[in-house]
């Protein structure tokens, strides 16, 4: 069954495209047709590309690894963190920092001083240092929130990114593609969806047209990651069986020796006898005299 159908797509205004003279002619696949100046988007590629992206994020998601959602656009950035943020994914709705992919090891370092700066209110430094220090040491802590507060978990590059208007965003699509890290994003008719690896052809300037997307992008990715706790606990049930088994095996085997070493040792229960002084081994002290 598919994520969203024509019907859905329309009601929420994602085939609204930009001014005829504002185009992109590399978008010229995805435009139905045109309509009082305005491209009006064909929404049945549109459901196929929705498509195409969820399964392709649900595999990501489902093998761990991280995305990051980058929407810095007034009408989006509210919707892209309350819905992201549900699925525990690092976003950035704030300005891009320039570097944020290509420079990865700086933005660590600003990551790990915000976390310098948690301890200090803890460990009790800020009792020791003057009001005016604490304060400018407060502003530093909350300037790095506002910019890293959603990445601060990301140890490592995003396996993909998820774009809102990739105009708008160039500066993240060109470090992305510079590090070969995949890039999904919705394309309006005045970007180029062939900057982008997974293009979704939509309007990118409507909320309802971006809510309505990225509620279906963030449910593949829930997804994903119940896949992958389901993968988890059946791996994990199948381990205690395995070990269960293995020393219930190593219990019989130990059954089997016991009973061999005992048949051995008594010989079918006849009395070993000494041949030499023709009397049972058994209870004797000294040799008889021949």
């Amino acid at each position: 069954m598919a994520r969203t159908n024509f019907e859905e797509l329309l009601n929420a205004g994602a085939h609204f495209g930009h001014l005829k003279r504002k185009w992109n002619p590399a978008m010229a696949p995805y435009i139905f047709t045109e309509k009082n100046g305005i491209h009006i988007i064909d929404l049945n590629k549109t459901v196929a590309k929705i498509e195409e992206s969820s399964s392709a994020l649900k595999s990501i998601a489902r093998s761990g690894k991280k995305i990051l959602f980058v929407a810095t656009k007034k009408q989006a950035k509210d919707i892209v963190a309350e819905r992201v943020k549900a699925v525990n994914m690092p976003f950035v709705t704030e300005r891009w920092p320039g570097g944020m992919l290509t420079n990865f090891a700086t933005i660590r370092k600003a990551v790990r001083k915000m976390a310098t700066i948690d301890k200090m209110a803890t460990d009790g430094t800020f009792d020791n240092i003057s009001k005016k220090e604490k304060l400018q040491i407060s502003r530093e802590r909350a300037k790095l929130e506002n910019q890293l507060g959603s990445i601060a978990d990301l140890t490592r590059l995003p396996a993909a990114l998820f774009i809102v208007d990739i105009a708008h965003e160039h500066i993240a699509v060109a470090e992305a593609k510079r590090l070969n890290i995949p890039t999904f994003a919705i394309v309006d008719t005045n970007s180029d969806p062939n900057l982008v690896d997974y293009a979704i052809p939509a309007n990118d300037d409507a909320s309802t047209s971006i809510a309505h997307i990225i509620t279906i992008i963030t449910q593949a990715i829930e997804e994903g990651l119940n896949e992958r706790k389901q993968d988890k606990e059946a791996q994990a049930l199948e381990e205690k069986e395995g070990k269960s088994n293995a020393s219930k095996s190593d219990n019989d085997e130990l059954g089997k020796s016991m009973e061999m070493s005992g048949e051995e040792e008594g010989t079918g229960g006849e009395v070993a006898v000494d041949k030499r002084v023709k009397r049972p081994l058994t209870g004797s002290k000294k040799p008889l005299k021949k």
